[in-house]
């Protein structure tokens, strides 16, 4: 049985509902039916002018999203649920820029897919809107028989299985039962997470996973010797670009010597299929990481040529939560009273998220041939400046944000692609393909490599000293809501 609005809870937030449909119409209905729902509906808002004034259990329609500012103000509404399976960002954007300021909570549902899935999820679930939305992109239209042909019955090995990337790489491999899942990590705790998150237990003792470093080739030839896995997912990685400036040897020996010991691992037990994965940084590369990368794309190019089997390398940008991204960062600066520290007032980057950018990699894993580079479609690039200042908003605090110029050999905005390289996409849409100039292992040389990041670095210095002597330090006063 419905109830009154007298009945409400004595801490239940009035609330608008915006959408009439199937899932906005079932909300408001458990809503009125929970004497214990957090939220009492005051009405929907809908874009479709057929549904004015139309009731459902006793609520009404009461306008469009243009209308949200007076709305609001007259139902006195504290919370505006997005009664959608899937909206986009630039939709949540406009939703949210419309509401700033009016001490509304914009909230979101969760996927459609866990909501009829069985699990925790239910059609109440609904959270805060995160950056993460605002910035976010669609979901992904994956080809689950292309993936279960390759991956379905076969030992699958991710490297880097304790990072960001390597972990959700093994919780999506998961579901396509694997004969067997072998997580290689030289971190123990972070291997333990995955392990969690995959069974629920963290014992580290069983044969999923597997600590050795991929700096230790005799190890990692032993483990592919004794596990024998038919396709391999390479993650393992040193990222923060800053840091791996100053210390180049160290890029050199994980990502390039490292990779290269996967590769023989790979090679000597006759995997099937490699997918070594990588980032925008080695497009056209002017950092340490970038050029180490890059380096890491063409002897995966080469071992392709070698082995004749479909060893690829996937390429994409910022991963929105993985670690040492900025989101956490800019998280952290709101958190602490600020300022939020950006590097440049026009720099932009791409985004993914994390779920994204790993159904990609697999599903390149299954389209891929060998020696391609295949570079995940980004969307558009998104102006960092823009996401501090909208995460400040969304903390409702008067944060500054300090402009600190950019590091050295970064670039203002990132390619994907070199610039004379098409972009052709023959069998998905959001992958396209390249080819990669393999390089044998005899030809690398460290101090030839070194001698390319300092040339490189030197000549986006000179850049950046011509653009930015006057921009840096600048300080935009902050302008979240006190």
């Amino acid at each position: 049985m419905g109830r009154e609005p007298a009945e409400a809870g004595e801490n239940a937030q009035q609330a608008l509902v915006y959408g009439a449909g199937f899932l906005g119409s079932n909300l408001v209905t458990r809503m009125m039916q929970d004497p214990k729902s957090p939220y009492y509906p005051a009405g929907f808002i809908d874009d479709d002018p057929a549904k004015k004034h139309l009731r459902v259990s006793s609520v009404q329609v009461l306008g469009t999203g243009e209308d949200l500012p007076e709305l609001i103000r007259r139902t006195r509404s504290t919370a505006l649920i997005l009664a959608f399976a899937a909206a986009d960002a630039a939709f949540i954007r406009g939703v949210s820029d419309r509401v700033a300021g009016l001490g509304v909570k914009v909230l979101v549902l969760p996927p459609l897919k866990d909501m009829l899935g069985g699990g925790a999820h239910s059609v109440t679930d609904f959270r805060e809107v995160a950056v993460e939305d605002l910035i976010g992109r669609r979901p992904v239209d994956i080809k689950v028989e292309e993936i279960a042909g390759y991956i379905t019955g076969k030992r699958v090995l991710v490297t880097g299985a304790g990072g960001s990337i390597g972990s959700e790489l093994c919780r999506q491999i998961h579901p396509f039962a694997p004969a067997e899942l072998i997580m290689v990590d030289h971190d123990e705790t972070a291997l333990q997470a995955t392990q969690i998150s995959l069974t629920g237990r963290g014992l580290l003792d069983g044969r999923d996973t597997v600590l050795v470093s991929i700096r230790d080739a005799e190890g990692l030839t032993r483990v592919f010797r004794d596990r024998r896995p038919e396709v391999v997912f390479h993650a393992a990685a040193l990222k923060h670009a800053p840091l791996l400036q100053q210390y180049p040897a160290e890029a050199w020996k994980t990502n390039v010597v490292g990779t290269l010991n996967v590769l023989r691992a790979a090679e000597a037990v006759g995997v099937e299929a490699f997918v070594n994965v990588s980032t925008d940084k080695a497009a056209a590369p002017t950092t340490v990481l970038g050029h180490s990368k890059r380096m890491a794309e063409r002897l995966t190019a080469w071992m392709a040529g070698r082995t004749g089997r479909r060893y690829v390398s996937v390429r994409f940008g910022n991963v929105m939560g993985s670690r040492g991204s900025m989101l956490p960062l800019f998280s952290e600066q709101i958190r602490t009273g600020g300022p939020v520290t950006v590097t440049h007032p026009e720099v932009t980057r791409f985004f993914m998220t994390i779920p994204e950018a790993c159904q990609l990699v697999i599903q390149a894993g299954a389209i891929g041939s060998g020696g391609e580079v295949l570079i995940l479609d980004m969307g558009e690039p998104v102006r960092i400046l823009d996401v501090a200042e909208r995460m400040i908003a969304m903390s409702g605090k008067d944060i500054d944000v300090v402009f600190t110029g950019l590091r050295p050999a970064e670039k203002l905005h990132e390619d994907l692609v070199d610039p004379d390289v098409a972009d052709v996409r023959p069998l998905h849409p959001k992958i396209s393909h390249a080819t990669s100039s393999g390089i044998a292992p005899d030809r690398l040389d460290y101090d030839r490599w070194l001698a390319e990041c300092a040339r490189t670095e030197e000549a986006m210095i000179e850049a950046q000293v011509q653009e930015e002597t006057e921009l840096s330090h600048e300080v935009i006063p902050g302008s979240g809501a006190a």
